[in-house]
């Protein structure tokens, strides 16, 4: 297969790799939030967001809150999340500003293999007012995003079950890895934080 996936003819040959797809596994984006969807996305505490700028460029970034932090429109058809306090490079935001809008969420819970995926064009909220409603940790989002939901679905559990991301096979001591400050650091040349990973998670949990 060629390395230039633009090529012609270049879905054909993916089609001759792979299986097609059950029926039932492209019948199952429903367009819009259902009830079970509404269940699921109230019990996940955690989302990656995914955007793509005006130049083409990628990015993904997580996001959490308490469980219900993102809220689903009565209709299903809209969702909406707040944007938390991070390091201010406003990657996701300025994506949305400036690009074509579109997002991908993706939905976990711990301890559930299912993931449960959101794609829409999304906009950026300024409502005071709204805003104050989604106060968590002490703080009030400046911005709000909201999307409207284009597709909707549940995604096979296949990948976390292969990671058991829930479970105890590959989890680590954190010690194994340097900390947060310490890798990026070295990565940038800058003398060794004096601070401990200890002290830099306390630190980091006074700002939520």
């Amino acid at each position: 297969m060629p390395d230039d996936a633009s090529t012609p003819h270049a879905t054909e040959q993916l089609d001759a790799l792979y299986l097609k797809p059950h029926p039932f596994t492209v019948a199952k984006d429903i367009g819009w939030i259902d009830p079970h969807g509404r269940r699921f996305i109230g019990l996940s505490p955690f989302v990656a967001l995914a955007t793509v700028g005006p130049a083409g460029g990628v990015d993904v970034s997580p996001r959490g809150g308490g469980p219900g932090f993102v809220r689903v429109a009565e209709d299903g058809r809209s969702l909406m999340l707040p944007d938390r306090p991070g390091n201010n490079r406003l990657d996701s935001l300025r994506n949305i500003a400036e690009g074509a809008g579109q997002v991908g969420l993706m939905f976990m819970i711990p301890g559930v293999d299912d993931i449960y995926r959101v794609n829409g064009p999304a906009t950026l909220v300024v409502d005071d007012a709204l805003a104050a409603t989604f106060e968590e940790f002490g703080k009030v989002p400046k911005t709000l995003l909201r999307v409207e939901v284009r597709e909707a679905y549940l995604h096979c559990p296949k990948a976390l079950m292969r990671s058991d991301l829930w479970g105890d096979s590959h989890r680590i001591d954190r010690a194994t890895l340097p900390s947060l400050s310490e890798m990026v650091s070295d990565q940038l040349k800058l003398p060794k934080p004096e601070a401990t990973h200890e002290q830099q998670v306390a630190g980091l949990r006074q700002t939520l």
